[in-house]
């Protein structure tokens, strides 16, 4: 019996020992490329740790994780927790080398001759690997059944890895260290137990030593005492079974257990270890648990989704940021966030049926749009009866549109091709377009023919300044027909609308919305009558506030971890706090999109849309701004969705209402409401939300300024420069301006100029290289009856604002 015992051991240490030696078959091919590509990750011994994504200040404001887990040094865990864990689980640990080959040799002779398992004999160094295949490898329920599988392969397996782990380990210690092997064995030792103590669940949702310490005794892992340490190592056994708050007689009888190894390992504390038995628990009332990802994290809830996806996007992807223990520092500003949430929820009650309001700010710059904020009326969460939602409204495509403000779109692309900000813009009552699209052939209007009127009466010309504070849709679709509809959308994807050059987002197979608008010439492009991402149309702002820098909307401030050494301990700096090392991640690089003169002579042609007739005066007044802005409305033609997009040098942000409903209706003002016949503008509700948004926190950056315009963007290209004929007779004006290469339309007009004399053109001063000039020509018969030419903002048209009616527009001249 005693030669058969000794055979049988010598067989099994050769199988450890030569796992590839024929005639065993335990150890096969597949499983020994296992070991290989597990024993990198192993060796590092990297771990899922929880995730802090804080505010701007440092804050918390969400932690992100799958595994609750803090990890710690041997310095920051307690001595006792030490000795409590290997005198229960491996109380020869500082003597063997990773295996513990006397109990290994007695547990395989014990499961042979009873046929199953009934002894594991496996040191901390085999627990260790089984559970960081466990934890940290698995990714399917194959691979964790594999980690767990109680066949001689896996055991042989485990066995390698461990002395491959401590031989390891040992050589390091002695390479970095630069002490001798015994000293070095020590400190591998050391590193050893603190991966296993970081590793192990504890159950309640605990996984490592300092979560498990904080989850029952709201203590850190180095203040636990020899009770209490005694208590977590026998849990080991069975993090499920033995849960204090469910079988409490069994965690004591087990941790009792455990005092008693400690009894004999240490004997000369025996009598203090005896009487810690009779002690109670000593837990908390309940679990102390740690709120998880952003659904925890309130208002913050859709800034921390785009984060993630933010970064995802550029390199760190949700399941390293859940696994990862970084700390993540976001561009969250808190006051800014406060004052957003309150206008917007003051404007759309968090219960409003089917209509959301949602609002981003951004803070410019060259090198990075930093996002400030970022809000909805509906509150964060999953409650849906109570009109939460964790859909990404601020981020995504939704509603219907933002309207007119689409029209700085086509203006940006004019001036690029040479239209200065000086020029004036013809301002027909109606304007009819052929190969712009089809408004159907309704009220009039030709088969084939995109038809468009003004909502309200302007000047025969205005100003584009006072054109884009009042907003007539004709002056508009007639420019954009000039500049071209391709140059108009690659101008909006390059201010900002990236969405829109994606596959996919025109509805039509795998057709841009880019691509389909430009195909279908369509003229409704300047009006603003597609879906829009909230944070994109904010981004716009922020590029014309940036000197014409599209970067993209950043929520990122910075991403560390804490540096460890070889032990896991975090390593302080000189200052006393931990050393962070950086992590880094690749977003995309800022672009210059427009010329720096364009986008600021454009951010003072905006800057009318508060005063005087402007859409927003009223909302301006009512919030008592008072400060340079560049600004514009919008409004969708069935008035489903409005928005106001405005900026200055220090912030930038847009505000958008739309309903949130698979169907959404008409929206009505004064209260904002659903109904049938809307009459919600962008000047109403949005803009009121962006001024009492960004009032409070104008001055957080400095003072508030319209940077210088660019002559050259002012006064236009010299190729554009649109000659005077005022007083020529119709056939000379046209020979001269088709000299200068435009192409001339005629309009006649009531004058008491001779007939056949022109009385004005529009555009004047400068337009669009080789683009349509309109010339008026007197027919003659008295006094004009049709608005003077616009001399300015002098005399702008004034809107009165009517609760319940909508805008009415008084002319001015």
């Amino acid at each position: 019996m005693l030669l058969g015992c000794c055979l049988l051991a010598g067989v099994l240490v050769a199988a450890l020992l030569f796992p590839f030696a024929g005639g065993f078959g335990l150890l096969t091919n597949k499983a020994a490329t296992t070991v290989e590509n597990s024993s990198s990750e192993l060796l590092d011994g990297t771990v899922p740790e929880v995730t802090t994504m804080t505010d701007s200040t440092g804050r918390p404001i969400a932690y992100l994780y799958d595994q609750r887990r803090v990890q710690v040094g041997y310095d920051d865990i307690s001595p006792d927790m030490i000795r409590a864990i290997i005198s229960i689980e491996d109380r020869r640990f500082l003597e063997h080398d990773g295996v513990d080959w006397k109990g290994t040799i007695r547990a395989f002779l014990k499961n042979s001759s009873s046929g199953e398992v009934q002894q594991g004999a496996s040191t901390l160094d085999q627990q260790y690997i089984k559970n960081y295949q466990l934890l940290v490898l698995a990714r399917t329920e194959a691979d964790r059944q594999a980690a767990i599988a109680t066949t001689p392969a896996r055991k042989l397996r485990e066995v390698r890895m461990a002395l491959t782990l401590e031989q390891t380990l040992t050589d390091q210690a002695m390479r970095d260290k630069n002490i001798d092997k015994a000293a070095a064995k020590q400190e591998a030792k050391k590193e050893i137990v603190t991966r296993y103590l970081n590793i192990v669940p504890f159950g309640n949702g605990a996984y490592g030593i300092e979560a498990a310490a904080q989850t029952y005794f709201g203590k850190s892992a180095k203040q636990l005492d020899v009770t209490e340490s005694a208590m977590l190592a026998g849990m080991v056994q069975s993090s499920s079974a033995l849960n204090p708050y469910t079988n409490e007689s069994g965690v004591t009888d087990r941790r009792n257990t455990v005092l008693d190894t400690m009894k004999e390992n240490f004997p000369d504390r025996a009598a203090e270890f005896e009487a810690d038995k009779a002690k109670p628990l000593g837990v908390l009332p309940q679990p102390r648990s740690l709120p998880q990802g952003c659904i925890s994290s309130g208002d913050n809830g859709f800034f921390c989704d785009y984060a993630l996806q933010f970064l995802a996007e550029n390199g760190i992807t949700r399941d390293a940021a859940l696994r990862g223990g970084y700390t993540i520092t976001t561009t969250l500003d808190p006051q800014v966030q406060a004052a957003t949430k309150a206008s917007v929820q003051a404007v759309a009650a968090p219960d409003l049926t089917g209509i959301a309001n949602v609002m981003n700010v951004i803070r410019p710059g060259t090198t990075s749009h930093d996002l400030l904020a970022m809000t909805s009326s509906r509150n964060y969460g999953l409650d849906q009866r109570r009109d939460q939602t964790v859909q990404p409204q601020p981020f995504s495509m939704v509603g219907d549109g933002a309207g007119s403000i689409f029209k700085i779109f086509t203006v940006a692309a004019a001036m690029e091709k040479g239209l200065g900000s000086s020029a004036t813009l013809d301002v027909p009552t109606t304007y009819q377009a052929k190969g712009m699209g089809s408004s159907g052939g309704v009220n009039g209007c030709p088969v084939n023919t995109y038809c468009v009127k003004n909502d309200g009466r302007y000047p025969r010309s205005m100003s584009i300044t006072n054109a884009l504070a009042q907003s007539p849709n004709t002056a508009f679709v007639k420019l954009l027909n000039e500049v071209g509809v391709p140059s108009a959308v690659d101008m909006a994807v390059k201010l900002g609308m990236r969405s829109y050059a994606q596959a996919g987002t025109s509805g039509q197979g795998d057709l841009s919305l880019a691509d389909y608008t430009k195909q279908g010439n369509f003229g409704s492009f300047t009006l603003g009558p597609n879906a829009v991402n909230p944070l994109e149309l904010s981004n716009v702002a922020a590029t014309l506030a940036s000197h014409g820098m599209w970067c993209p909307p950043n929520p990122i401030k910075s991403i560390t971890q804490k540096k460890r050494d070889r032990n896991g301990n975090t390593v302080i700096g000189a200052n006393g706090q931990p050393e962070m090392t950086a992590v880094a991640f690749t977003p995309p690089a800022c672009e210059q999109v427009v010329d720096r003169g364009l986008a600021d002579t454009l951010a003072n042609a905006l800057s009318a849309d508060d005063k005087g007739g402007g859409t927003s005066a009223g909302a301006a007044r009512s919030a008592g701004w008072n400060l340079p802005v560049s600004a514009k409305t919008g409004t969708t033609e069935a008035h489903r969705s409005s928005a106001f997009l405005g900026f200055t040098n220090n912030f930038a942000g847009a505000s958008y209402i739309y309903g949130d409903t698979t169907s959404p209706e008409d929206i009505c003002s004064s209260p904002l409401r659903q109904c049938y016949g809307g009459d919600l503008y962008g000047g109403f509700e949005p803009a009121r939300t962006w001024y009492n948004a960004i009032l409070p926190v104008a001055g957080k950056f400095g003072p508030t300024e319209l940077p210088p315009t660019d002559p050259q963007f002012v006064n236009g290209s010299e190729r554009g420069r649109v000659p005077s004929v005022v007083g020529l007779t119709a056939s000379a004006a046209t020979e001269r301006l088709q000299e200068n290469g435009f192409k001339v339309d005629q309009q006649t007009t009531t004058s008491p100029e001779s007939a056949g004399t022109v009385t004005g053109t529009a555009p004047t001063g400068t337009a669009i290289p080789g683009s349509t000039v309109t010339i008026y020509v007197s027919d003659g018969q008295g006094r004009a009856s049709t608005p003077a030419p616009d001399r300015g903002p002098r005399l702008p048209p004034t809107t009165i604002e009517i609760p319940g009616i909508g805008p009415i527009v008084i002319p001015g001249g």
